[in-house]
């Protein structure tokens, strides 16, 4: 799994690339490095700070799930895990982040179908607390209402049928025809896992700490705003990170790339914002967030792996 990551980050790297040709050329290269040169890049740090405090909030949520399905493990190990696990933002969904899972099994033998629904309900969680910071927005400035509306119920409806055993146990009935008994064990691991995490009383405050992480990041794309001298509110600078991060999240495309900047950037647009200043507010809020993420991910992973080959 770690030996096909290169293939992936590099193929990632260049749609990335690519994106951001593409938006060169939208927004005149000329005046686009213009405007580059013009941010106050004083702020770069408070921006990267900020980002960071997400992913510490993150790790939070992170081992708060770990312990309530009984998996304990030293927290600069499981800090280790969750950061080489940032490696994967890249990927449709941030999906690929189950490399966490890969590396508890190798680190601890962790089974990978008792760890993996974390990755999926912090997914959940995101969607979650994405929806509920772009929801004011969406009715205050009377922009995306639908589809806000629609991803909650969606969410809403799958947490309820995921919750029912009885349609599970008739699915797993079906699955069962199909693949035999051979792996009918590990779904049934995983779902008890997903059963758990998905509690109210588990999955309420984790949602409370994915909105407070997501905000952070609303906040650094509003001083990358702000770097322009941009007249545009915290309240609406939340909406538009959040609303382009969903929509960058439900196209399934590897780290929103493309979905997630064109609606950053058209968003911006309509309210008034230069083309080539909201290109820029785009391009380095992007990289101040994920490719950030990236980054660091990239780090830890060879940290990880130079210990791996220790033991």
């Amino acid at each position: 799994m770690i030996e096909n990551l290169h293939e992936k980050i590099l193929t990632s790297i260049l749609i990335g690339i690519l994106i951001l040709a593409i938006m060169t050329i939208y927004a005149n290269f000329e005046k686009l490095l213009l405007s580059l040169k013009h941010f106050k890049w004083a702020l770069i740090i408070p921006i990267l700070t900020l980002s960071t405090l997400n992913y510490i909030a993150r790790f939070l949520r992170w081992e708060f799930y770990l312990r309530k399905i009984g998996i304990k493990i030293p927290l600069p190990k499981s800090f280790l895990v969750f950061t080489s696990g940032l490696t994967m933002s890249i990927t449709p969904g941030k999906f690929g982040e189950a490399l966490k899972s890969y590396l508890l099994k190798i680190t601890d033998d962790v089974q990978i179908s008792r760890s993996a629904p974390i990755v999926v309900v912090e997914r959940l969680a995101d969607f979650i607390a994405l929806v509920i910071l772009a929801l004011y927005g969406s009715f205050y400035f009377n922009y995306g209402k639908e589809i806000t509306l629609t991803i909650g119920f969606v969410i809403l409806g799958g947490i309820f049928i995921v919750s029912k055993k009885k349609i599970f146990y008739i699915v797993l009935d079906q699955v069962k025809k199909v693949i035999g008994d051979k792996f009918t064990s590990k779904i049934h691991t995983a779902y008890n896992s997903t059963l758990e995490l998905i509690e109210p009383k588990i999955l309420i405050p984790s949602v409370l700490i994915t909105i407070v992480s997501w905000f952070f990041e609303c906040i650094g794309f509003y001083l990358v705003t702000y770097g322009y001298s941009v007249d545009i509110s915290l309240n609406l600078a939340t909406f538009i990170y959040s609303f382009s991060t969903i929509a960058g999240a439900i196209s399934m495309l590897p780290g929103g790339l493309g979905l997630t900047e064109g609606s950053m950037t058209g968003l911006l647009i309509l309210n008034k914002i230069p083309k080539d200043i909201a290109v820029a507010i785009t391009i380095i809020i992007r990289f101040a967030t994920l490719w950030f993420a990236v980054a660091i991910g990239l780090i830890s992973l060879y940290i990880f792996q130079k210990k791996d080959r220790k033991t």
